[in-house]
């Protein structure tokens, strides 16, 4: 069986990685429930991590097409029998996966048990480990306690580890998130970290080590037998250290020896890796997501409005609906879903107000331009301008108008449809 580490930077549950989670486990033969396990302990402090697993599961039984089990291993008020189950369909499996919520405390319930052990021997002896967005963070030497430094305000430092990146001769601080642009003004790359907060732990990083950063939507994928890296997705992959950035673009496939800081296969990464953010610029993401598919959409949605074009609207309407519903699985917990609705909300409504103004009678749209010009027909015939009120009678009827004089005065309509 082969031997494959993933890791994703985000958008695990999303349609951004759906390719590279169905060619992963088509490579191990994930083909049963059992073949594939999502552990859920990243997120296991979670009052709705059934409602996470559920819609994960959902993702890839319906996007990825390939079934996969909860490895349930919450937390310590789990029983004997939980964990030991949690284990044995790890042990089994030949796909395991795990994705979002804290990297501290996913470490805390992991640290000391045989699951490190376990994940090793999967990567020495045959099957895929895939390790995304927080359960990503814990794959290096070392690791960014996200939650404890961005939210909660504790003095940047890192934590310990899993190291399972040893595996492949990787001593590295696992990064994903490496491009989030959420803050707008305020720098949020790197996981939230941003420069200032990066430089302040380079120096503290494990003698030898080094950052290895993820972008969001972007998969990098080690494949261990072939001895080959492959950057996969929408981002780039960023090798760092010492401040000093390089970056492996979609679709590079390097060796796994040229993974790693000063090979001349990383080409110098762009300022914004290394750039301090301006406070008068905003940083924009990548376009990739709900939110910025439903930005798109309702700008083309404007646009077609604008230009009097009914099918371009329609089409942007049905484009957002769609995506609302591939975007249903993703365990990504944010406002993005609510407000795609509400923005697929706007353009119903703005539809049926078009719909309304082309199902009024013509008779009634045309009336007061009609009523006007036969208005000026009786001021030039009273005026004895007679020349003028045959000229506006026939333009009357160049526009389809039939005018019909009556002793009870003029009257009008519009001409059938041919």
């Amino acid at each position: 069986m082969p031997r494959i580490l993933t890791v994703m930077g985000s958008g695990e549950t999303a349609p951004t990685m759906i390719k590279v989670h169905r060619r992963v486990m088509e490579a191990v033969g994930a083909d049963d429930p059992a073949d594939a396990v999502l552990l859920d302990t990243p997120y296991g402090f979670q009052e709705n991590a059934g409602d996470i697993s559920t819609k994960a599961q959902e993702y890839f039984r319906a996007s990825v097409g390939r079934p996969i089990s909860v490895a349930t291993w919450r937390g310590a008020d789990d029983d004997t029998v939980t964990r030991e189950r949690a284990l044995a369909a790890i042990a089994d499996a030949s796909y395991v996966f795990a994705g979002p919520g804290s990297p501290t405390y996913a470490l805390a319930q992991w640290v000391g048990t045989p699951l490190p052990q376990l994940l090793a021997d999967k990567l020495r002896r045959g099957g895929a480990v895939t390790f995304a967005s927080a359960a990503a963070l814990t794959l290096g030497v070392a690791t960014v306690p996200v939650y404890e430094v961005y939210k909660a305000g504790a003095t940047p430092a890192w934590a310990e580890g899993l190291d399972l990146l040893a595996e492949v001769g990787l001593r590295v601080a696992l990064i994903p998130h490496y491009d989030n642009a959420e803050g707008g003004h305020h720098d949020t790359r790197f996981c939230y970290l941003g420069e200032r907060r990066l430089s302040m732990l380079e120096p503290d990083l494990p003698e030898g080590a080094w950052v290895l950063g993820v972008d969001e939507h972007t998969a990098l994928v080690l494949d261990l037998d072939a001895g080959t890296a492959v950057v996969e997705g929408n981002g780039t992959v960023t090798v760092r250290r010492e401040g000093e950035s390089a970056v492996l673009t979609a679709g590079t496939e390097i060796s796994l020896d040229e993974l790693r800081p000063g090979t001349s296969a990383a080409s110098p990464a762009p300022a914004r890796d290394t750039a301090p953010v301006a406070a008068e610029a905003p940083v924009t993401n990548a376009g990739i997501g709900l939110a910025a598919t439903t930005d798109r959409l309702t700008a083309d949605f404007d646009a077609a409005l604008d230009a009097r074009d009914p099918d371009g609207a329609v089409a942007a309407v049905l484009e957002l609906e769609q995506a609302i519903v591939q975007w249903s699985a993703d365990t990504l917990q944010s406002d993005e879903t609510d407000q795609a609705r509400t923005a697929l909300r706007r353009m119903v409504v703005r539809l049926g107000e078009l719909a309304a103004v082309g199902a009024q009678d013509p008779r009634d749209v045309v009336a007061p331009y009609v009523e006007a010009v036969l208005a000026a027909r009786v001021g030039a015939r009273e005026a004895k301008q007679y020349e003028l009120a045959d000229r506006l009678r026939d333009a009357l009827v160049d526009a389809r108008v039939e005018v019909r004089d009556t002793p009870e005065g003029t009257e009008w309509a519009l001409a059938p449809d041919d």
